[in-house]
């Protein structure tokens, strides 16, 4: 994964209801793959994943309460995507409180 990403890549997304910043939601990310924020101050910083994936937040709009979306993009295939969305939740629910689902069908 290069700091360019494809016009269209696949995507898998995690959903977790908390209220909390999309730059703390990176750097929860980056601490529990021990990897740093690409492209920070950017209007879209991610985080790397293993296989070429990575992540980006997706904050609720104006008005609209939480959830939080982790959007996992992979230029692969779709099956990629959810596979490096999994790895992520299962990281995630190691090193954080947060509540997290898929949006998919595992």
């Amino acid at each position: 994964m290069t700091d360019s990403m494809p016009a269209s890549p696949h995507c898998a997304t995690l959903v977790v209801d908390e209220a909390i910043t999309k730059l703390d939601a990176l750097e929860a990310i980056a601490r529990a793959l021990r990897s740093p924020i690409r492209r920070p101050g950017t209007s879209r910083p991610f985080v790397a994943l293993a296989g070429g994936a990575w992540a980006e937040i997706e904050i609720p709009k104006f008005g609209e309460a939480p959830p939080l979306a982790i959007d996992v993009y992979c230029e692969t295939s779709l099956a990629d995507a959810q596979a490096g969305a999994l790895e992520l939740m299962a990281d995630l629910s190691a090193s954080t409180t947060w509540e997290i689902r898929p949006m998919f069908r595992i």
